[in-house]
């Protein structure tokens, strides 16, 4: 009797270290992608990138390919606290222009695709696609605002500093872990009254509007939403960043399915249903970024 209880016990404990030591879901390369018959898009909803679970500009683009790879599509919904760790298997906290690794987590997608900023501390930690999407950190305010738009200089520089210079007292919205992030664009460098907005990135002119703070930032995309959506009540005050790119994450490592991925959206520029889909989902960003995909 003894025997048998030590031999259960013994089975137990093996079974316990066994779950234990498995991940709770695999990362995958195009190899694997294409075994398991599915592409595993990690989408938040924001903007027009991602409006449904089958609408948005990246919804569609990650659609195509997952047709070009021959396998189906899956949409994952996630959201900026957690989405690098769904796609790396890391728990993370962006410090600045580095990333700190606190832990791991289950990988639940293979490719993260929803208008994401190619930040210096997001490079260290997943793989950027070619740049799908212009954008920069914009400074809002109410239509009513005293604060008036700055005069383009001609210096990206001096718009840059005399945008941030009309932030000094003024309570303005920002959200962590974003391209938003007060950190990343050293809004505490501004005598601003930073406010850590504790909605989503799609709230933050909507809050403004409200009287929650006078301004907040947005990136272009987010801006250009805002504009449509509340014409005449929002205005652009000017540039609080350089210009930016966006762009498709990868796992590390991934790099076949990077490379595949590239090769397909070169293919989408090439016969003109990249700029389709841009000006269905975005038409006022050409007037904007003229430069982007001049092509067309």
């Amino acid at each position: 009797m003894v025997i048998i209880k030590k031999s259960r016990l013994i089975l137990a404990l093996t079974i316990l270290v066994n779950l234990f030591a498995l991940p709770v879901a695999f990362g995958a390369d195009l190899p694997e992608i294409r075994k398991q018959g599915v592409l595993r898009h990690l989408g938040i909803p924001y903007a027009n990138f991602v409006t449904g679970p089958n609408t948005g500009l990246d919804v569609e683009l990650m659609q195509g390919f997952a047709r070009h790879l021959g396998v189906r599509y899956e949409y994952v919904k996630t959201d900026w606290g957690t989405v690098i760790g769904d796609l790396t298997g890391k728990k993370i906290a962006p410090r600045g222009t580095d990333v700190e690794i606190l832990g791991t987590a289950p990988i639940k997608g293979d490719v993260i695709a929803n208008g994401l900023t190619m930040l210096p501390w997001r490079e260290k930690i997943v793989d950027f696609s070619h740049p799908t999407f212009p954008s920069q950190i914009w400074l809002i305010a109410g239509a009513k605002s005293k604060t008036r738009p700055i005069k383009p200089s001609g210096s990206f520089e001096q718009d840059i500093a005399h945008t941030r210079e009309l932030m000094n007292g003024m309570k303005v919205l920002a959200l962590k872990s974003t391209c938003l992030d007060p950190d990343t664009n050293k809004l505490n460098e501004t005598g601003a009254q930073v406010i850590c907005f504790k909605g989503n990135l799609n709230e933050l002119a909507p809050a403004v509007l409200a009287g929650e703070a006078e301004m907040t930032i947005l990136d272009v995309p987010d801006a250009l939403v805002a504009l449509k959506k509340w014409p005449g009540k929002i205005k652009i005050i000017g540039p609080v960043s350089r210009k930016q790119q966006m762009a498709v994450a990868f796992p590390k490592e991934a790099p076949q399915l990077r490379e595949e991925f590239n090769r397909y959206f070169e293919q989408c520029l090439n016969d003109g249903s990249y700029h389709r889909l841009v000006n269905h989902y975005y038409p006022a960003v050409f007037g904007y970024f003229p430069e982007f995909l001049p092509q067309n």
